[in-house]
């Protein structure tokens, strides 16, 4: 006894659904550990006897080399009385009431369970549901914490023999994989044709892939939810599914079985690579090839494409390589555009019935319903335009944080975030709460998050815009559970989003560029071309666009030609008949806006730096009335002149940043007949230096060196690394989003972190 010593130890972080407990089963029999391990809804205890070398080393070995998919927050140890144990156990999980633990996203399928897919000897052969611990479904399919069957979708699929082996063997992958199925009592898929005719497991498989190779479109239940799917290669399907699916220019994601067939079409850098190849498998933002061109309907107007790898059993097994196959595929959400994703049975039948001529289905339920991830690579790390499958609900750091809070972010692109100890959760990725069914998933997936992570918020945080959605939920849930509600400015949002993405919690200031298309600001006018200063507790606006007229005001986002109009009026520029937007409108509209912007008729103030880019977009005629938020601008960004270095020249006066001048030097350079590119190249170098020139101008003022980049409008990664390179090389430091998007989707984090600090 007296050479036995005891440890007792807690964990926390994303430490179950991962692999943890047979990790450290297997670990303790190496060392001569006795004890026992468990989980709990706090995280994972274990109770470890030994000698104290091997108990070093068992600790050495727990919390430095975790399994793969775990991430440890917490790893705390103390002495015990000694205790004598027979083995090593893993003991059943406990419940503790409060606890909660950080919760896996689901990830993309293993290298060993693909290897078992296609191999003919393994008892789970074409099997379309196998996963391990190091992957499959998590946070789709958990109803409640502990992470445990019972508490899942998996719940109603009672494990063969085969796999309650497989699941009671400490030493094998499968050791307490909830997800755990095999053909003999897993779910299961079929293939539903119009004619209501259905066929089952692999003639299934075949029908569909029968459906795929014919040019037809397919609605696959997947992971989060319904995709749609055709031949990539295919121009008439690919128009077919654009006009059914309502989506007019909006470009498709792209999926392929493995790289080869990915980079058959895109030329892809090495980071970008290792993005798509990564257990979180993405949509990745990526150039295509232009020797071998794709229909030009999968992204109109653009020469980046958004591509990704199978990342389920069942996807792998749809798009197997085979002579005469198409080797790329269209696999786009399952919805109407602007709806959320279906991810019920019925429902995706119903709704997707009008687009989809069949359908793969099968009988494990979805939970939560998830959209695919989007991001790209900046300077070797992730940047996210969509942060959702294979990310969240990943916690974030929130240093200092002292309450159980909630945020419900912005009413577009909408995440909302949780906070509890240091943890920000903030949620996969929601979408526009304008539509009722989004609106509802929003409010249902708030209600999911509180319930899984244990969260009953002490406090909660929302937009200034007093007629967003999100607002308004905000107000009632105050009102009903009597907590107090802070209303927090849209782009100070932004930027404690940008500083608690990088763990900059200091009082010392930033420069904040906050660029993106709306947000309601102080003075009751939409904000977007913000320079602020401040910290996560608090800013003041600097400097600013100039205030510009908004015809119709939200109705302006979706008709460039009419932010043009009031902008060149606005600046005292003549209105050409030749010149792009008038020559785009009806004399008659062209009167009533006239009139309208005279007489200030339903035209609110902007400052916002997108509808700068759309009127810009518009005077070059590029688009002039667009199908998705920022087409416009996006285009524009695309035909840029490579390197190009000329600039326009912003002039500010008291804080107000002059655009009259700049319209007048491109109406110029359109007169003379310059290259479009070229003008783009050069109003996006005009930004550039703007942002330069101000960063000087207030760091001699305050004596602040460091720089943060948020919004929207830095989503344009032209503007994006080239601003960056061009602020580090004048020594400024530069924060820019790693962990959650720069658009509306990160506001959430932001509004958390300002809840947090002002507690």
């Amino acid at each position: 006894m007296s050479d036995i010593n005891t440890r007792r130890i807690h964990i926390k972080g994303v430490v179950q659904g991962v692999g943890f407990r047979p990790f450290v089963y297997s670990t303790a029999k190496e060392l001569n550990i006795t004890g026992w391990v468990r989980n709990s809804s706090a995280g994972v205890d274990i109770v470890a006897s030994g000698e104290i070398k091997n108990l070093d080393l068992f600790i050495d070995q727990i919390e430095n080399n975790p399994p793969p998919l775990s991430v440890i927050d917490l790893f705390e140890w103390f002495e015990s009385p000694p205790e004598l144990f027979s083995d090593f156990n893993i003991l059943k999980s406990k419940v503790i009431p409060g606890g909660f633990i950080p919760i896996s996203p689901d990830i993309a399928i293993c290298a060993d369970c693909q290897h078992e897919l296609f191999d003919p000897g393994d008892h789970r052969y074409r099997y379309p549901f196998i996963n391990c611990t190091n992957c499959g479904p998590r946070l789709t399919i958990i109803k409640d914490i502990p992470y445990d069957r019972p508490l899942t979708t998996m719940a109603s699929f009672p494990m063969c023999s085969v796999c309650t082996s497989e699941y009671s063997n400490p030493t094998n992958r499968r050791f307490h994989a909830q997800p755990i199925a095999c053909p003999d009592c897993g779910p299961q898929i079929w293939f539903q044709k119009a004619n209501g005719d259905n066929l089952a497991g692999e003639n299934g498989l075949r029908e569909a892939r029968r459906y795929l190779k014919d040019g037809k479109i397919i609605a696959i239940k997947g992971l989060g939810g319904f995709h749609l799917a055709c031949d990539a290669t295919n121009p008439t399907a690919v128009k077919n599914l654009r006009k059914r699916k309502r989506r007019s220019e909006k470009p498709f994601a792209l999926m392929g079985f493995d790289i080869g067939a990915i980079e058959k079409y895109c030329a892809i850098t090495n980071p970008e690579k290792r993005m798509i190849l990564s257990k979180e498998k993405p949509i990745v933002i990526v150039k295509e090839r232009p020797e071998n061109r794709l229909p030009e309907q999968i992204a109109p107007g653009r020469h980046t494409i958004g591509v990704m790898l199978a990342y389920t059993p069942l996807h792998l097994l749809l798009l197997e390589p085979e002579e005469n196959f198409p080797d790329l595929f269209v696999m786009t959400s399952g919805n109407i555009s602007d709806e959320p994703i279906a991810y019920i049975n019925h429902e995706g039948m119903e709704r997707l019935n009008d687009i989809a001529d069949g359908f793969l289905m099968h009988d494990r339920d979805i939970h939560i319903r998830m959209d695919d991830s989007v991001s790209t690579v900046i300077n070797h790390k992730p940047y996210f335009f969509r942060r959702s499958r294979g990310f969240a609900p990943r916690s974030i750091p929130l240093q200092g944080n002292k309450i159980s809070g909630l945020a419900v972010g912005p009413e577009l692109k909408n995440t909302f975030c949780l906070t509890k100890d240091e943890y920000a959760f903030v949620s996969h990725h929601i979408g526009d709460l304008k539509n009722f069914e989004t609106y509802t998933a929003f409010t249902e997936s708030v209600a999911h998050y509180c319930k899984i992570f244990r969260i009953s918020p002490q406090k909660i945080a929302c937009d200034l815009h007093p007629e967003y959605l999100s607002t308004k939920f905000a107000r009632e849930w105050s009102q009903k559970n009597n907590i107090p509600l802070t209303f927090i400015q849209h782009h100070h949002a932004h930027l404690a989003s940008c500083l608690a993405d990088n763990n900059y919690f200091e009082d010392s200031p930033v420069i904040g560029f906050i660029f993106d298309g709306t947000g309601y600001g102080t003075d009751g006018n939409i904000w977007g071309g913000e320079i602020l200063v401040g910290n996560i507790k608090e800013s003041s606006r600097e400097m600013h666009l100039a205030e510009m007229p908004l015809p119709g005001g939200d109705h302006a986002v979706y008709h460039p030609n009419r932010i043009a109009l009031a902008y060149l009026i606005a600046n005292h520029i003549p209105l050409g008949e030749k010149l792009n937007p008038i020559r785009s409108f009806e004399k008659s509209e062209l009167d009533i806006l006239r009139k309208q912007i005279k007489q200030k008729i339903n035209v609110p103030l902007t400052t916002s730096m997108g509808r700068l880019f759309d009127a810009v977009a518009s005077l070059l005629d590029i688009q002039q009335s667009i199908s998705y938020e920022a087409q416009a601008a996006i285009e524009m960004e695309q035909m840029i002149t490579p390197g190009f270095e000329g600039y326009y020249r912003f002039k500010t006066t008291a804080g107000i940043i002059d655009i009259g001048d700049v319209l007048k030097e491109i109406l110029d350079d359109i007169d003379q007949e310059v290259n479009a590119g070229i003008i783009s190249a050069k109003f996006h170098n005009s930004i550039v230096d703007l942002v330069v020139n101000a960063a000087k101008s207030l760091r001699s003022q305050n004596e602040i060196n460091k720089v943060a980049l948020s919004g929207g409008v830095w989503q344009n990664l032209y503007l994006l690394k080239k601003t960056i390179s061009s602020l580090i090389a004048e020594g400024f430091s530069v924060l820019y989003h790693h962990h959650v998007p720069a658009n509306d989707g990160g506001v959430s984090l932001g509004q958390a972190a300002v809840l947090a600090v002002n507690n």
